[in-house]
């Protein structure tokens, strides 16, 4: 089972063919960059296609802090995203309050484990739509 550094690096080495399919999901790479290093981060993630976007759970286990990928694309919205063997650069924003519960649904159905992690912390817990940029 990968996830973490090794799931990057063979994702990176196979241009997804191992790690884009994942524990019955798929999986897409997100780089940010650090919002303190200003070096970039790569965090792979549960992700499903929305129209033209790519939709992430900024979820963090339940964990009662939002994730580092999450704080760094508060302080620059702009990331690179590769999934399977495509790469492109992508803006970040977190979905609105009117557009959240039906991506949240769609997400939950391909990870029901985030309707536990939502239970197990008091954070709201953001969805994040990545949108290509040209």
């Amino acid at each position: 089972m990968l996830f973490g550094k090794e799931h990057v690096e063979r994702y990176r080495a196979t241009d997804g063919a191992e790690g884009h399919e994942w524990n019955g999901t798929t999986v897409l790479l997100l780089t940010t960059t650090g919002r303190n290093s200003g070096e970039p981060r790569t965090t792979p993630l549960i992700y499903r296609p929305d129209g033209g976007a790519y939709v992430v759970v900024a979820s963090n286990g339940g964990a009662p802090d939002h994730p580092q990928w999450y704080k760094n694309l508060q302080a620059d919205p702009q990331a690179r995203v590769q999934v399977g063997a495509e790469e492109f650069g992508a803006r970040a924003r977190t979905a609105a309050p009117g557009e959240k519960s039906r991506l949240w649904s769609s997400m939950a159905e391909v990870w029901p484990q985030y309707d536990e992690y939502q239970k197990s912390t008091d954070r709201d817990i953001p969805v994040v739509l990545l949108e290509p940029v040209s």
